[in-house]
C-alpha cells in the first residue's frame, strides 16, 4: 500500500510529495522544492522518522520551483532524477529561470536529468507501481504519475482545482496543454484523486464538472 506525504516548500508554495510503501519503506521524492536548511530538515526528518529508503527523485517538470532541492536530494541520498527528457533545457537553465523571476540567494544551480521518462514507463515503489503519463503543454516534458490500483495521479502544474497550468513560460503551449488534460487526465476514472503541484487536491470528476478552463 502506497502512502503520499505532502510538504509545501519555497516562495512559490510548491507541493513536494514523498510516495512511499508501508511495507518495504521504499520511497520516491516528487518535485523536491526545498530552498533552505529549514525545509531540508523538514524533508530529512520525515524520511528518518519513518525509516524510508529513497530510491529515486521524479520531477513532473523542470521549472525552478519544482527542483530547487533536486541537487540536495541527489547528494544526500545518492539517487538519480527521472523526468521528461524534453525538459532538459529547463533543467540546465535553472540560473536563467531564477534570474527571470528576480530570485537571488537560493539554490538555483543546473540540474541533470539522469533517467529519461517516457509515456507508459513504470516506476516501482515497493510492490506498487506508478505509471508515467506524458502531459506536455505547461512545459514540453511535463509528466503525471498515475497509480491505477489506488486511484490517484500526481500531475505537477498541468491541472489544479478549478484551474490549469500557465503556458506563458518558455516551452508552454496552451493548445497542447488542453489536449493533454482532456485526452490523458480527464479520461481517468471519475474518482481518481488529483494531487497538483500547488494548492489542494481534487478529483477528476470535480474538474470534469466544474473547471471553467476545460468545460
Amino acid at each position: 500500500m502506497l502512502r503520499i506525504s505532502q510538504f509545501v516548500f519555497n516562495m512559490f508554495g510548491v507541493n513536494t510529495y514523498i510516495v512511499w510503501d508501508e511495507d518495504s519503506r521504499d520511497a520516491v521524492v516528487v518535485d523536491p522544492g526545498m530552498t533552505d536548511a529549514r525545509e531540508e530538515r523538514a524533508l530529512d526528518g520525515f524520511i528518518d522518522k519513518n525509516n524510508l529508503k529513497i530510491a529515486q527523485i521524479v520531477n513532473t517538470h523542470m521549472h525552478l520551483d519544482h527542483c530547487f532541492g533536486a541537487n540536495y536530494v541527489k547528494r544526500n541520498y545518492k539517487v538519480q532524477l527521472g523526468s521528461g527528457y524534453a525538459d532538459s533545457p529547463l533543467a540546465e537553465a535553472l540560473p536563467a529561470q531564477a534570474s527571470r523571476f528576480g530570485i537571488h540567494g537560493v539554490q538555483a544551480q543546473p540540474v541533470t536529468i539522469d533517467i529519461s521518462l517516457h509515456d507508459g514507463d513504470i516506476i516501482k515503489v515497493g510492490d506498487s507501481s506508478l505509471e508515467v503519463i506524458s502531459v506536455p503543454g505547461h512545459s514540453p516534458g511535463s509528466i503525471a504519475l498515475y497509480c491505477k490500483a489506488q486511484k490517484f495521479v500526481i500531475v505537477g502544474d498541468v491541472l489544479f482545482e478549478g484551474s490549469i497550468g500557465r503556458t506563458d513560460l518558455p516551452g508552454g503551449n496552451h493548445r497542447q496543454l488542453i489536449e493533454s488534460i482532456k485526452g490523458r487526465l480527464l479520461t481517468l476514472p471519475d474518482d481518481t484523486v488529483v494531487f497538483p503541484g500547488h494548492g489542494p487536491s481534487t478529483t477528476i470528476k470535480q474538474e470534469q464538472q466544474s473547471n471553467p478552463y476545460i468545460l
